[in-house]
């Protein structure tokens, strides 16, 4: 990946510009998807939309009216987004919560992956560069590199769910390991699951959850590798975006469209990876302490929290406004289904300002509280999944009383027709009806929808796993023992025979069993 991609007047300490985002993703990358080699990402109908909403979210960084809350002076002269930097202070933590906040508006909340995403980790590298034992210079390189151009940088950090009957050693094959070690660097194989947005990626950032799945040295590498990096191959799923332009259109597919982050397997075969790019290498027991020690589990969570706090927003006003045009909005039984949603959305703003107002001391910056990190990794898993079934009670049949496609408007023969029979209610014409209603569908019922009820079950952990975390650390912080002990408390003033304490009166002047 090319460092040189700055402005004509040298200023390579600045983000990206929308286009320069665009060129840069030309750079020869390995995509494969419906059985060919994608030439250039950001002009192929699986990804160029999408590819365009993220240089949307670049080009926020320097428009003067969105400027100063989405960035931050840097040490070295330029400015990036205010989440790549550590923070010290609670208010640097909120500016980049609300940093958070504003340029998921740009995306309306539906991409997950915005580059601020990996903010998470690379924002802890400054602070917690002594964790990386023999590559601390690498992880203070890092640190600053990502912020001189605002690098969209990605990870994979799962295993492909492959033989999971079988014991880890017996499917190795499938794992990152090491193949070969040289003065220059090292050499990789092996494959990560979901990567989701790589495509459009400058670097992935390849590391583990848990424990590495083979207590084996060369199972254990941590690292950043160029998306374009030789050997490196990322095999798609389905594109809803260019299903979307194929099947319908912009007004059918207001969402897939050009939202769509695509997710794929990425196979490396045998990956060059320079010293300077390396985090951790063959030790095994360091590289199981990384989900804990990296520091970036809570700092995705405030990240994750707030998005979905911005997709709340929006699905709250599609949905009133849905409810409006059907006519449904004054039964009684619907406004209560709403008034839910509308607390889904209060507990998650409510939640993210939880975050980014706690102040957890953590080497020399703080972090969220990962009490209320925890919070949110399990609602968010139940959240959408009831959302989706409270639109699916009060639009009903609404969602798929509809016509197949924009051009039929666009037909004499039966645009009448679908003027009279699909009109909404207030005054609306049957072309505002379709419009929202086809928007909501994509929410939540096209593969879109699907993929992103998915998405939000599954992205930040396992539904066992986000439940223990809960548990550990109500454990290892004591608060479990104050909360048994706050109970017994209650439990500790009354015995067989009573009251124990000497300020509550016991029944016995007026209790019948007891005067028997």
């Amino acid at each position: 990946m090319s460092e040189n991609l700055h402005n004509a007047d040298n200023k390579a300490f600045i983000p990206f510009t929308g286009a320069e985002f665009l060129k840069s993703l030309d750079d020869g990358r390995e995509v494969w998807i419906y059985g060919e080699r994608v030439k250039n990402v950001a002009e192929h109908p699986a990804f160029r939309n999408s590819a365009r909403m993220i240089a949307r979210m670049y080009d926020a960084l320097h428009d003067p009216k969105r400027k100063e809350i989405l960035t931050t002076p840097t040490e070295w002269g330029g400015f990036t987004q205010r989440f790549f930097r550590a923070p010290h202070t609670v208010a640097e933590q909120v500016a980049q919560r609300d940093a958070i906040a504003e340029w998921q508006r740009c995306a309306w909340g539906w991409m997950g992956r915005s580059p601020d995403y990996k903010g998470s980790f690379l924002g802890t590298l400054g602070a917690n560069a002594q964790f990386y034992k023999g590559f601390e210079e690498n992880a203070t390189r890092w640190y600053r590199k990502a912020q001189e151009r605002t690098w969209y940088v990605n990870h994979a950090i799962m295993n492909p769910p492959v033989d999971r009957d079988l014991p880890p050693s017996e499917s190795s094959d499938v794992f990152v390991r090491v193949v070969k070690e040289t003065d220059a660097g090292i050499y990789v194989s092996g494959a990560k699951v979901v990567a989701t947005g790589s495509a459009l990626t400058h670097y992935t950032f390849i590391a583990h959850i848990a424990q590495v799945p083979v207590q084996d040295p060369k199972f254990c590498p941590v690292f950043i590798m160029p998306t374009n990096a030789p050997g490196v191959k990322l095999l798609c799923r389905v594109s809803n975006e260019y299903r979307a332009a194929v099947l319908g259109s912009p007004f059918d597919y207001p969402l897939s469209s050009r939202l769509d982050e695509n997710d794929a397997i990425l196979v490396m075969d045998n990956v060059f990876i320079p010293w300077e790019d390396v985090f951790m290498h063959g030790d095994v027991e360091q590289a199981n302490k990384f989900n804990t020690g990296s520091g970036f589990l809570e700092r995705a969570s405030m990240h994750g929290c707030t998005r979905f706090a911005v997709k709340m927003d929006f699905i709250v006003g599609l949905l009133t406004r849905a409810l409006e045009i059907t006519g449904a909005k004054s039964f009684f039984g619907v406004q209560a289904q709403l008034g839910e949603v509308i607390a889904w959305r209060n507990t998650f703003w409510a939640l993210s300002d939880a975050m980014a107002k706690s102040e957890v001391p953590w080497n020399d910056m703080i972090r969220p509280d990962p009490h209320f990190a925890g919070a949110y990794r399990v609602l968010n898993q139940e959240a959408m999944p009831r959302v989706k079934n409270i639109i699916e009670q009060v639009v009903a049949s609404g969602l798929i009383y509809l016509n197949s496609h924009a051009n039929d408007f666009k037909v004499p023969e039966i645009r009448g027709y679908l003027d009279r029979y699909v009109r909404g209610s207030g005054g609306a014409d049957a072309e505002e009806r379709v419009k929202v209603m086809k928007m909501l569908w994509d929410a939540i019922g096209t593969e879109f929808g699907a993929r992103h009820e998915l998405y939000e079950i599954n992205y930040i952990g396992s539904n066992d796993v986000t439940r223990l975390t809960n548990l550990y650390a109500a454990q290892g912080s004591g608060n479990l023992d104050r909360f048994k002990a706050f109970a017994q408390s209650a439990m500790d003033e009354y015995d067989l025979n009573g009251w124990t304490v000497p300020d509550l009166v016991n029944p016995d002047d007026v209790s019948i069993l007891t005067r028997r």
